[in-house]
Order: C-alpha cells, then sequence, then structure tokens
C-alpha cells in the first residue's frame, strides 16, 4: 500500500504538468491594419495581460499589416484554426451573418457618440452573440471601433451631384455597393491592399474610410480630397476562431472575454488621439477636408435602409433609443 501511496505521489505533479500543458496555446493575432495601429495597439495589450494573468498559458504572436492575407483570407484562416484571433470588418461578416448588416446600413449611427453607446449595452452585446452561434465559425468577443467613414476622392465631391460616376471602392459588401449606387456612384469591392494602386492606375476614383486608414495606408498620395459625408461609423468585433475557444478552459474564456472588453475601451481612447493627430497631418500633406450637406446624401440612401432594414424594424427602434 505504501509503495502504491508513493507511486500515486509520483505520479500526480506530473499529471498536473500535462494537464495545464493541454492548455498551453500559442495564439496568432492578426491585423490588416500596420504596427502602430490603435487596433494592433489595443491586440497587443491585451495579449500581454492575457499571457500574464493565465500564467503564460496563452502566448501570442502578432501579424499587423495584412501580411498573412486580405480580411477575407484571414477569415477563412481563423474558421479552420490556422489562425486564432483578428479583428474583421463588418462589412465582411454581414453577407455571412445577416444580422450585423443593421450596424452596416448607412447613417444607422446618428454620430460617433451614438454608436459607442450602442455597443457598449444591450444591442452590442446581442450583435456579438448573433456572430458566435451564427455558422460563421468564430467568436466575437468585444467591439473595436473603426471611426467614421468619409468619401476620399481625386477630384472634390461637395454635393451629392459631383460624386456622380464616380467609381468609389468599397468593403465587399452588397449593402456597401448599393450605398455608393443610390448616391450616385459607382460601388467597386476590393480588398484594401489593392486600393492604392488602383488609385495610381485610375482603375477607382476614390475611396472611403477614416482618416487613419487614409493616413496609414498612403491612400492621401493620389485621393486629396475628403468628404465628410459619415456615412458610415462602423464598429469592428474582436473574434476567436471558435476551435481555439473550444480548447480554453472556462477559466480562459472567462479571462479572454473581459481582456478584450477591456482592449475595447482602451482603443477607444488610442482611436481618438490617432484620429486627430491623422487629421492634421493629412491637412499638412495638402488633403482638403471637405463638410458637406449630410441631408442629401441621408435621402439618397433611404431606399437602403428600407430595403435592409425591413427584418430588423425592432433592433432598429432600440438602436434609435439609445442616448
Amino acid at each position: 500500500m505504501d509503495f502504491k501511496r508513493t507511486l500515486l505521489a509520483a505520479a500526480l505533479p506530473l499529471m498536473f504538468t500535462f494537464a495545464g500543458a493541454a492548455q498551453a496555446l500559442e495564439i496568432k493575432f492578426a491585423d490588416i491594419h500596420p504596427a502602430g495601429y490603435p487596433t494592433v495597439v489595443a491586440e497587443e495589450s491585451m495579449g500581454k495581460t492575457l499571457t500574464k494573468e493565465t500564467n503564460g498559458e496563452l502566448t501570442f504572436k502578432y501579424f499587423p499589416g495584412g501580411v498573412l492575407g486580405s480580411e477575407k483570407e484571414v477569415i477563412e484562416q481563423a474558421q479552420v484554426g490556422a489562425i486564432q484571433m483578428t479583428r474583421v470588418s463588418l462589412g465582411i461578416v454581414g453577407p455571412v451573418v445577416p444580422d450585423v448588416n443593421v450596424f452596416n446600413m448607412p447613417f444607422i449611427f446618428r454620430d460617433q457618440a451614438h454608436m459607442r453607446a450602442v455597443i457598449d449595452g444591450e444591442v452590442g452585446d446581442a450583435i456579438l452573440d448573433k456572430i458566435t452561434n451564427s455558422e460563421f465559425g468564430l467568436v466575437a468577443l468585444a467591439w473595436m471601433d473603426g471611426g467614421t467613414r468619409n468619401i476620399y476622392t481625386k477630384k472634390p465631391v461637395r454635393k451629392l451631384e459631383d460624386l456622380k460616376g464616380m467609381k468609389i471602392r468599397v468593403q465587399g459588401n452588397p449593402m456597401f455597393i448599393e450605398t455608393i449606387n443610390a448616391m450616385g456612384g459607382n460601388g467597386i469591392a476590393m480588398d484594401t491592399g489593392e486600393i492604392f494602386s488602383a488609385l495610381q492606375t485610375g482603375v477607382i476614383d476614390g475611396a472611403e474610410n477614416n482618416p487613419p486608414t487614409l493616413l496609414e495606408h498612403n491612400h492621401f498620395q493620389n485621393a486629396k480630397f475628403y468628404s465628410l459625408t459619415g456615412h458610415l461609423i462602423l464598429p469592428e468585433p474582436i473574434v476567436m476562431s471558435k476551435i481555439t475557444w473550444e480548447k480554453l478552459t472556462p477559466d480562459q474564456q472567462t479571462l479572454v472575454k473581459k481582456a478584450a472588453k477591456d482592449a475595447q475601451l482602451e482603443e477607444r481612447k488610442l482611436w481618438d488621439a490617432k484620429s486627430a493627430s491623422s487629421e492634421e497631418k493629412l491637412k499638412a500633406a495638402g488633403v482638403e477636408f471637405i463638410t458637406v450637406d449630410k441631408k442629401p446624401f441621408y435621402e439618397a440612401t433611404a431606399s437602403v435602409r428600407e430595403k435592409y432594414g425591413a427584418p430588423y424594424a425592432d433592433l432598429i427602434k432600440r438602436i434609435e433609443a439609445v442616448q
């Protein structure tokens, strides 16, 4: 009996060692944005926190700047567990998880403060759950602020009529294409990495995004006019591969969720600072910021909201009610 007890006592540390090792995971975290971008900085901070809180069971390697592929390609890799985490634009998610399209509708948010109040509350959590419980193969954890999207072009757009016939790059979501088309332009779906050369060669006349993206991806070199349409204010979810999520212990899952929510708030502060400094740098580089009358743009896109908003009437009311 004593001999058996001795064997058991000797085996216990090994059992715990193997149990701990089974939960040790290296998390590949991909982002299309470059190093130093607010989302990437917040992601790195989140990883450091999780490595510390899990005593090294979760470690992180970061792949910013789209080095692992376009957002679509990264999602496909995350769905099979080849990449463990990423931040993804809702425009990519919408065709697969239709409920998120309520956030993709033009002018659904009154302003940035309204969008943040929505994603911080019950509606934001409900949309995260919709993504997680879909067939998308990803667990949605928190929201990043993707900024307010405006139109930037080679020729100035000072009023709605100026946009007529212009080829404008959008993310690959039918709603975004229809939004530009409703404004009189010609929406062209294209990956982020293709925009610079497309602007340079005249394949497109412009694109639409926030000031940090216009600056960091050097699109301002070929598009010097930035029209403040504010047609989209898009939050962007942090997601984890469901395959990876199911390998985590319940305690690890809890820590990951908390760290992601903390990153949501950290990225917001980083975003505000980055957006302000980007605007200054763009103006210094000769980019003209054009204040437009938003009402004609809003009215022109009414058909898009009517077409896509019908199934989400109750959700839209909840969004509108958020103060």
